[in-house]
């Protein structure tokens, strides 16, 4: 159980700083407002999908339910 929250931990920490590093970079980069809040948009659904995946991998291990195809 620990090993399992200290890998989300990890996983957190890794999503936030490529978010962190994203939004950094797309400020420092002149592009119109629009393009900015597509790409902000985008970044933000690909890392909550990977921490889904990552959630869903975790599954099996916390509560004992099994998936088909995750774990």
């Amino acid at each position: 159980m620990i090993g399992v929250l200290i890998q989300l931990i990890i996983y957190l920490v890794i999503v936030g700083v490529i978010y962190w590093a994203v939004t950094t970079i797309l400020g420092v980069i002149p592009l119109p407002d629009p393009i900015k809040r597509v790409i902000q948009v985008l970044c933000l659904v690909v890392l909550v999908l990977i921490i889904v995946f990552a959630l869903l991998q975790l599954l099996p291990e916390v509560g004992g339910i099994h998936l088909r195809g995750f774990g």
